[in-house]
């Protein structure tokens, strides 16, 4: 039986589930620079200290979404965007993630 692949859609759904984005210092780096902005500034603004102090993790908005996902647009960082977010579903994943994620629900659609 062949192996399924799995393609993103980009539906976003991965950028909507609340939890830690966490990011390096090279991930840090690159995402400032992309964003024309000095590195501590980029930490100040969009980081946050994780609670087991292990590092950084890209701050949410308000509704638990990542910061940098928008609705109509997409990821504002995509070219640069951080390991465990081109990772996803294999890298790491959440509870029922092919139930919400679009390129997830056709790769295990029941088939008829």
């Amino acid at each position: 039986m062949p192996e399924k692949t799995f393609h993103c859609l980009r539906c976003g759904k991965c950028c909507c589930w609340p939890g830690y984005v966490r990011i390096s210092e090279a991930e840090i780096e690159a995402i400032a620079r992309f964003l024309q902005l000095e590195e501590m500034e980029f930490t100040a603004d969009y980081t946050v200290l994780m609670a087991d102090r292990t590092g950084l993790s890209l701050i949410e908005d308000a509704a638990g979404h990542c910061i940098f996902w928008d609705e109509n647009s997409g990821c504002r960082i995509q070219p640069v965007k951080p390991r465990q977010c081109r990772e996803f579903p294999t890298g790491w994943n959440f509870p029922g993630w092919e139930r919400e994620c679009a390129a997830g629900k056709l790769l295990y659609a029941k088939e008829s």
